[in-house]
């Protein structure tokens, strides 16, 4: 098991990997103590199956420089494969503001092949590779050198068995024509507005209870200066404060030091210091905030007037359409468009795209009552009205 410590060695596997189709990349990281997480390990393997084609890269290295990979991320002749990529991708926008393409996700693919609503990188190994894993070391300490061997095996495997992954959802995505269905997926993971965490927009992520304007002018001004002081800090927005005394603070509305000191969720260090100087300015911007200018929430599907029998037959619909083209239900809508579109709204994923070829057409021709459902033997078919 090789692993890679200096920039020289990287530039010189990420030359090679580039003569390649594709690379398959995965990572080790913290983030229960931080903010952004933190880079431990990345494992990176080209096809072949000899011993220079998969390596460990240990970022951590004193004087090591990534730049031989981000520039094998910004080649677009060779397809970046992830399995669960999102987390990936964020630490390497956050690091160096790139986004690796071409991407394929080999979980999004697999949902798209009937793996099912979950499909786990354990599960695809067993069912394509025939192999099996050990995840002994899945939860240590991946910032602590040196890494024992049982965590490279582990760490390794994560991208050998990936190629023969990719390799077969690709060959049955191809045959299936299905293709341009993860290249839609792709695009949102591809999108940089993905990764960005405006702290503007942190209130959106709170639930409430409560719909008045002027409690969630509160809660804005709450959650912008959590998020703002968790990024400058690089600590966990948790470890500032926590969303129930959040939602607390918006109720009661503290206006001092004393009152901080009253509430029962609000962390003992928080109630001092930086943090509740930055809390009480908060409360009083929420409290002392133009009425124009206080957050609107989107009651449009709270006025929806949702036929229950609708929804239900639409429910009806989309498992037999998953179950039929062999895909997983939750790709292609979720409970809440199910009843969104039940309840006249239409601008939603699941009406375009692959999704409306696959579900959305028939769903409209339901809703529309142009076609009903009827049962033929263990199926659920439209027929037309």
């Amino acid at each position: 098991m090789r692993t890679i410590t200096t920039t020289d060695d990287l530039a010189a596997f990420c030359a090679a990997a580039a003569s390649h189709p594709y690379v398959t990349v995965d990572t080790e990281f913290l983030r229960e103590r931080t903010y952004y997480s933190k880079l431990c390990l990345i494992q990176l393997a080209y096809p072949g199956d000899g011993t220079d084609d998969a390596v460990l890269v240990d970022p951590l290295s004193e004087g090591l420089s990534l730049e031989p990979l981000y520039d094998l991320f910004r080649d677009h002749g060779v397809v970046k494969v992830f399995h669960a990529a999102r987390q990936d991708l964020e630490i390497f926008y956050v690091d160096a503001g790139l986004i690796p393409e071409p991407l394929f996700d080999t979980q999004v693919a697999a949902m798209v092949c009937g793996f099912g609503e979950q499909a786990g990188y354990e599960t695809l190994v067993r069912k394509i590779e025939n192999a099996s894993l050990d995840k002994s070391s899945r939860f240590t300490d991946w910032s602590r050198r040196p890494l024992s061997d049982a965590q490279k095996t582990y760490a390794l495997a994560d991208v050998t068995h990936l190629r023969g992954i990719y390799e077969h959802l690709k060959a049955e995505l191809e045959a299936s024509g299905r293709a341009k269905w993860v290249a839609e997926e792709m695009a949102v993971l591809e999108d940089p507005a993905t990764y960005r965490i405006d702290p503007e927009d942190a209130w959106q992520r709170v639930k409430t209870r409560t719909n008045s304007a002027r409690f969630l002018g509160i809660v804005r001004e709450l959650a912008k200066f959590r998020e703002a002081y968790a990024q400058s800090r690089d600590v966990p927005r948790s470890r500032v404060f926590k969303d129930d005394a959040l939602v607390e603070l918006a109720s009661t509305k503290p206006q001092n030091h004393q009152d901080l000191g009253r509430s029962r969720l609000l962390l003992r260090e928080a109630r001092k210091g930086e943090i509740a100087d930055g809390i009480l300015a908060a409360i009083k911007a929420g409290v002392e905030a133009d009425p124009g200018s206080l957050p609107r929430p989107d009651k449009s599907r709270d006025r929806l007037q949702v036929n229950p029998a609708l929804a239900d037959m639409l429910r009806v619909l989309l498992k037999a359409k998953a179950e039929g083209e062999g895909v997983a239900q939750k790709l292609i809508a979720t409970s809440a468009d199910l009843d969104a579109i039940a309840g006249g709204e239409r601008d939603l994923p699941a009406l375009k795209g692959w999704r409306k070829e696959v579900f959305g057409s028939d769903a409209l021709a339901l809703c529309n009552g142009e076609v009903g459902l009827a049962v033929r033997g263990e199926k659920v078919e439209t027929v037309a009205l």
